[in-house]
């Protein structure tokens, strides 16, 4: 029997959230935003820029690099 936990859950925010390339604000956590981890640091993008760069975002690229 394995004890460890292999990843964390996110805990979801009911705070505003902003979209770090846009700066598009939202109210909690819309489930259609994309998050993505960047340097140890969680990013949230809204469904505008996360559909302008899904290539990049499937490619695993940071956002720098868009």
């Amino acid at each position: 029997m394995v004890d460890q936990r292999t990843h964390e859950q996110p805990e979801l925010s009911t705070e505003s959230m902003v979209c770090a390339r846009c700066g598009a604000v939202a109210e909690g956590a819309p489930p259609t935003w994309t998050c993505s981890v960047e340097n140890g640091e969680r990013c949230y993008f809204c469904d505008r820029c996360a559909r302008e760069n899904i290539r990049a975002i499937e490619g695993r690229l940071d956002s720098a690099w868009w």
